[in-house]
């Protein structure tokens, strides 16, 4: 009936390692891009936003006195 002894100081180290390397992960996903792939994403996103502003159909103004 023997457990393992944990030195509770290099567990929570270890632990802590873990846990910045996993967000060290997640800040190469989100933030590790070239200034090249993020050209082309800003070039990407203006160019979808622009061909939606094109299909855009405009209301006529209308007279909003209620008067006939």
């Amino acid at each position: 009936m023997s457990a393992d002894i944990v030195n509770l100081r290099q567990f929570r180290k270890t632990k802590a390692r873990s846990e910045k390397e996993r967000q060290a992960e997640q800040n190469r996903l989100t933030f590790g891009r070239t200034k090249a792939e993020k050209n082309l994403t800003r070039a990407l996103n203006d160019k979808a936003a622009k061909n939606l502003e094109q299909g855009r159909i405009e209301d006529k103004p209308t007279d909003d006195t209620g008067e006939d």
